[in-house]
């Protein structure tokens, strides 16, 4: 392959051939404004070089921020998932273009991305400088390098800088769960309160929080004892979107409700229509299982807020209410529930993942496994 040397004006520029079209015609770009010749012609040799081994970027001068917002509207709106989206655009507006935005896309370095999560850390300094967890800066760095991976493939750039960064370690969190004393104590104090339905979903089902506000009344059938689980409530509002599918097709499952929780339900369910009478045209009809009087649903953050409340206002330590997914977890593997079914039921994308939460209640199921063998060997 040639290039072809050019004077323009005052200064000096390249042609060279970049690629064939569909029509089998070659395309051709025109490179220029350099001083001399002989920077040319090295110009115009390296980027034969790149294009003989399949490096080659169209030089290109768009900015980090102003190629983020191009990737954010092209390929990410039409092919994530409402919560996802808003989730990787968090992250774009909040983390990444404040510090990195005005840097040429092709002039992006990994010392750039380096800093970026250095800075994030923080030094441990006190609580205003805490910095963020290893978990979101892996997530800030995912949703980077998922963006860089499309410029490689678009030739905006040759190579991904976030493959050359050291990411923080996950500082491994282990899972709270309560007992089956405490679950008793728990739903014997939330009885009759706003919280308790939900709070007697998440320990019964398993849900995650978006799927226990989003869960409505048609998904559940109480002829066959069991409810679909299809849909999340959004963090946020997406416009007038307020759910979400679920994220992937292990999420999307049928479950068996047990039968304690049935009879509680219809009850819960009679007095929601009973408010439903009560605001008439006022009442925003969700169809939603828990909700606010009015039947607008309840946001994750106010949900937390309410639970936090609770927990204190009763006198118990604090929990998540992912916790109490994981107290759903812990008991049916405690009452010899398969892993299999366990990791089921709570919608996880493949059994190693309920391994890996629950190991611990494996191994101690394992134990009594070995001693109800030794029982049986009489050795």
């Amino acid at each position: 392959m040639k290039g072809c040397i050019n004077k323009i004006g005052k200064s000096w520029g390249y042609t060279i051939t970049i690629g064939i079209d569909q029509g089998g015609k070659r395309i051709q770009k025109r490179y220029g404004k350099f001083k001399t010749r002989k920077e040319a012609e090295k110009a115009c040799n390296d980027a034969i070089y790149h294009i003989e081994h399949g490096t080659f970027v169209i030089p290109h001068k768009v900015t980090l921020e102003e190629y983020l917002w191009e990737w954010l509207s092209t390929y990410c709106k039409p092919n994530l998932t409402p919560c996802s989206y808003n989730g990787y655009r968090t992250n774009i507006e909040k983390h990444i273009i404040p510090a990195l935005g005005n840097i040429p896309l092709q002039s992006l370095q990994p010392i750039h991305v380096q800093k970026l999560y250095n800075s994030k850390a923080g030094d441990g300094g006190g609580k205003r400088n805490k910095g963020l967890s290893p978990s979101s800066i892996r997530y800030i760095h995912a949703v980077l390098r998922k963006s860089l991976n499309q410029a490689v493939k678009m030739q905006y750039i040759s190579r991904n800088v976030c493959d050359l960064v050291e990411l923080p370690k996950i500082r491994r969190r282990e899972a709270k769960f309560l007992d089956a004393k405490q679950v008793k104590i728990l739903l014997d104090s939330f009885q009759g309160a706003d919280i308790y339905i939900p709070t007697l979903l998440a320990i019964g089902l398993g849900l995650r929080r978006g799927e226990l506000l989003g869960l409505q009344w048609k998904d559940f059938d109480f002829g066959k004892r069991s409810v679909t689980i299809c849909r999340a409530l959004l963090p946020y509002r997406n416009d007038d979107e307020i759910f979400s599918e679920c994220k992937t097709s292990k999420s999307h499952r049928v479950i068996a409700v047990p039968d304690s929780m049935i009879s509680t339900l219809k009850q819960a369910r009679r007095k929601q229509l009973e408010d439903k009478i009560f605001f008439g045209s006022d009442y925003y009809d969700y169809d939603l299982v828990y909700c606010q009087p009015n039947g607008n649903p309840v946001s994750p953050n106010a949900f937390d807020h309410r639970f936090s409340k609770a927990l204190k206002e009763h006198g118990f330590d604090h929990i998540r209410v992912h916790d109490l997914r994981h107290t759903n977890a812990s008991l049916m593997l405690s009452q010899g529930v398969p892993m299999k079914v366990a990791s089921e039921r709570l919608g996880h994308t493949t059994i190693s993942i309920t391994m890996d939460l629950y190991s611990h209640i494996d191994d101690a199921l394992q134990q009594d496994a070995a001693d109800k063998l030794n029982n049986a060997l009489c050795i």
